[in-house]
């Protein structure tokens, strides 16, 4: 018992007034559906009209229709018997030597389900109930993904745990009906009448299964993704990269629940809608954007403006003496804690750059007594706390900074 290869093409002629019944999918199926029901016509297209078919038997000579991105299985008395995952015609023959239960055709099914059959080794047998559904093979859409809380995951980038609350939405894909019909569909979406296998259904709950395990598993698909060298290790990347998160996605879920192996489905894409990260990662992000902001030629610059900002800020303020220290450029930035912190060796004040007409000369080393060192030293701190104040308001460094260094001045 099993099936025979009618045609490719479409119905008509004559073949249309022999056949017995006439079985398609039913119609208005929701491409969330997974999984629904085959159902006789009793004529095709006004023709080959059939009255004395049997409810729930599938007539010997009953033709059948298999769509592009369907796959068929019969299923009798609860065991399934048959199963074709090509497009195309077929005739259902309980009586010719040449019939055969399954047709994998050479998509990238074949393989798999060959695999599978050998597993099951279902026969089929003259039998009181016969029933044939479709199994949807495209993309399934729309399943949801969410957090109510945080979830943390080790960050390889940025070295430490971090946290986010996020949702989104995955592709589903069916890539064995053997395995998925099997193992996973609930019996009462495989009777006669059976309502459609629709993972959007709230009140499905096969499919409220799988939304329990995507969220058990989030933390792990983040981990997979940031701690992936080829991803970068930034999870900056996963709101744009829906092929890449669904990949690490698939992993951890098949980790943890075996979706491929038992179940013969498998996540194809993501798209996170929204991700908000806790409180102690929004501030590490904003440390990391910084550093990223003052490295290489971008840091050097920033640098440069802020140097060029502070010497506008000066010459404003009129402070001629900040201004020559401000004009020291980078290097001055650089190492301004610790020169600074370096005892005067001058008794005398030359600016640190100069124009074409004014070369600086050079200083020569004056004896002074140590009345004139004393007081020399005496005014030290508040000029170096006042060109400090100069390099904080032009950003040059941090308020951290120049707190320590006005504590070192003042002796507080």
């Amino acid at each position: 018992m099993g099936f025979i290869k009618a045609f490719t093409g479409s119905l008509g002629g004559t073949f249309a007034d022999q056949w017995k019944d006439f079985y398609m999918p039913r119609p208005n199926v929701p491409s969330t559906a997974a999984l629904f029901q085959a159902v006789p016509k009793g004529e095709n297209a006004g023709r080959g009209e059939n009255t004395k078919g049997s409810d729930n038997i599938i007539t010997n000579g009953s033709k059948i229709i298999v769509p592009e991105g369907t796959a068929l299985i019969t299923i009798q008395d609860g065991a399934i018997t048959g199963m074709i995952a090509e497009p195309g015609g077929f005739e259902f023959r309980s009586d010719d030597p040449n019939s055969k239960s399954f047709f994998s055709g050479d998509g990238i099914l074949s393989s798999t389900i060959g695999t599978t059959i050998e597993r099951f080794k279902f026969g089929g047998q003259p039998a009181s109930q016969q029933l044939a559904f479709y199994v949807n093979l495209k993309e399934i859409p729309n399943n949801k993904f969410g957090t109510q809380s945080e979830i943390y995951w080790d960050d390889a980038y940025f070295g430490t745990q971090v946290g986010a609350i996020t949702r989104g939405t995955y592709t589903l894909k069916i890539i064995d009906p053997l395995l998925f019909v099997k193992n996973f569909v609930p019996a009462k979406y495989l009777q006669p009448g059976a309502p459609v296998f629709d993972f959007a259904d709230m009140d499905n709950e096969a499919g409220t299964q799988l939304f329990n395990e995507v969220v058990g598993t989030l933390s792990a698909a983040f981990s997979n993704y940031t701690n992936d060298p080829s991803k970068g290790n930034r999870i900056s990347k996963i709101q744009g990269d829906q092929i890449g998160f669904a990949q690490a996605m698939a992993q951890a879920v098949e980790d943890a629940y075996q979706w491929k192996a038992t179940r013969g489905l498998e996540i194809v894409k993501t798209a996170i809608l929204s991700i908000e990260y806790d409180e102690d990662t929004k501030e590490l992000m904003k440390d990391v954007k910084k550093a990223d902001a003052l490295s290489g030629a971008r840091g050097n610059a920033f640098m440069q403006q802020a140097t060029a900002r502070g010497i506008q800020a000066a010459g404003e303020n009129g402070g001629g003496a900040g201004m020559a220290f401000m004009g020291m450029g980078m290097n001055a930035a650089g190492g301004m804690m610790g020169t600074m912190q370096q005892q005067p060796t001058q008794s005398s004040y030359q600016p640190a750059f100069a124009t074409s007409q004014q070369p600086v000369q050079p200083v020569q080393q004056e004896n002074v007594s140590p009345t004139t060192q004393t007081s020399s030293s005496s005014e030290d701190p508040t000029e170096k706390l006042l060109n400090a104040k100069k390099l904080l308001d032009a950003g040059a460094i941090t308020q951290e900074e120049y707190d320590k260094l006005k504590s070192k001045l003042l002796g507080i």
